[in-house]
């Protein structure tokens, strides 16, 4: 288990870019949301934490995990992108394994997708979907005792955001 002696939320903050200067948009799934508005937190606080302020962070909600993909275009393209605003977005979601192929399709789905907009776009776009057997697993992995996956995407949000400001 890649969790398994790590917990996801531990950062130094000394390591970290002052987050002050950056503008970051989050894109949440609605399904599985006792999962995703743990994981939203989690990025969120992070964000907050290293300098980031309140009015430079955006969200927007999508129905399921599969529309995260559009959600994170639609943004990359929107006036918040258009404005120079965005150095870098979070998608969020949580799919937990069920008795069909279903699961296996959303992932894969999403997961090229978010690899997609990242090869081609100009703003980086953070993974921070959960992808577990079990909800017990998502549960542990958005606030519980492995921490919380959504503050290690804040994390490399920042890090992937200076990286950007470097690179321009």
């Amino acid at each position: 288990m890649a969790t398994a002696n790590h917990n996801l939320s531990a950062y130094d903050k000394a390591t970290i870019p002052n987050a002050k200067d950056f503008r970051f948009g989050i894109v949440v799934s609605e399904w599985n949301d006792k999962i995703t508005e743990g994981l939203w937190q989690g990025a969120f606080d992070a964000l907050i934490d290293c300098g980031a302020i309140k009015q430079n962070i955006v969200r927007w909600n999508v129905p399921g995990a599969f529309e995260l993909t559009y959600g994170a275009a639609r943004m990359s393209k929107s006036i918040y992108a258009d404005s120079g605003m965005l150095d870098a977005i979070i998608v969020i979601g949580c799919v937990i394994q069920g008795e069909t192929k279903h699961f296996d399709f959303v992932c894969e789905g999403v997961t090229q997708g978010i690899k997609d907009l990242n090869v081609k776009g100009d703003i980086p776009v953070i993974f921070c979907v959960l992808t577990d057997n079990t909800e017990q697993q998502s549960i542990d992995r958005s606030g519980g005792i492995h921490g919380n996956k959504g503050t290690e995407a804040g994390i490399a949000a920042i890090k992937m955001a200076a990286l950007r400001k470097e690179t321009v």
